[in-house]
């Protein structure tokens, strides 16, 4: 039986989370449809668009993501919306949603009464609340893709085949190892030969940033426009460290992209399992071996359930 999403994330165990969500029967998202020849590779563009637009607008963080040709992953980490004021909370929503007449009316100044003015707090309170729930941040991914495809197709229905996936990463080896993995999706399903050629990845977007919220806001057709600025990938924080806890991701770029190539090299059809010599430090420092790492980063979700738990 299913539980509500808000049984199972909980902020207080741990803020990072990886999503996954896959269209129905499998069908294309993206790339070309074999059966048909029809290309849908521009709709690769449409998610990690609004990937990115919804991190920048909500207490989100983007880890890691891979669109692929038809489900998508993503890792997030969850942060609080508590110190935002009022006028970023409206601003905020009402770049994605209109919002009811009574809080328009406010916006443009008008004079409540209190009982108006009480309502439109209570308002602002539900939608600050919603811009830190992870269930929220992938409504509104999935929902607006979904109507997008589904007019494109001349068609009505599901898009997704279910409510999106979710896994918890209680540790630091978990988080980096499923990140590797997303970044890794595409060259171990064919579609790119190296990590930076890898198109509509975090991996890349990181070597090469080239994101605009003003052109994302402009391309989904959205009600308002957002007064905050385009929020980057979460960034790397330096070394690993237990002592406490670190605002970005705890270990260096450099580190994570040496790695990321150590093991897309390590990852091939015709030598499985062979391990380059020149090994990444920060498989010494998280104390993962050489050949545990390679299984792991390449199946993780297959044994994130039995592996990664948090020790007591």
């Amino acid at each position: 039986m299913t539980k509500p999403r808000k049984l199972l994330v909980s902020t207080s165990d741990t803020p990072y989370y990886h999503c996954l969500s896959r269209c129905v029967r499998r069908a294309f998202l993206c790339g070309t449809d074999s059966v048909n020849g029809q290309s849908y590779e521009h709709r690769r563009q449409w998610v990690e668009e609004r990937i990115r637009l919804l991190s920048s607008l909500f207490a989100i963080d983007i880890c890691a993501y891979a669109v692929m040709s038809n489900h998508y992953h993503i890792v997030v980490k969850l942060n609080s919306s508590e110190s935002w004021t009022d006028t970023d909370v409206l601003d905020r929503w009402l770049t994605l949603y209109k919002g009811p007449l009574l809080v328009q009316r406010y916006r443009q100044g008008e004079v409540l009464s209190a009982a108006e003015k009480t309502t439109v707090s209570d308002i602002i309170e539900v939608w600050r609340q919603r811009l830190q729930s992870l269930s929220w941040f992938m409504k509104s991914l999935n929902e607006p893709i979904a109507r997008m495809a589904n007019a494109e197709d001349h068609c009505s229905g599901h898009f997704w085949e279910s409510r999106f996936k979710s896994q918890a990463l209680l540790t630091e080896e978990a988080l980096l190892t499923c990140m590797a993995y997303v970044d890794l999706n595409p060259i171990r399903a064919g579609m790119a030969s190296t990590p930076e050629t890898s198109d509509h990845t975090s991996l890349k977007e990181r070597i090469q940033p080239r994101f605009s919220l003003a052109e994302a806001i402009k391309n989904q057709a959205l009600p308002g426009n957002c007064n905050t600025s385009a929020k980057p990938l979460l960034a790397f924080e330096g070394r690993l460290t237990q002592r406490k806890p670190q605002p970005g991701l705890g270990f260096s770029l450099s580190d994570y992209l040496q790695l990321v190539g150590w093991t897309g090299r390590a990852i091939r059809n015709d030598k499985s399992g062979s391990i380059p010599t020149n090994l990444p430090p920060i498989l010494a420092r998280l104390h993962i071996p050489p050949h545990q790492w390679l299984g792991d980063s390449q199946h993780f979700e297959k044994i994130v359930h039995r592996r990664f738990r948090k020790s007591a």
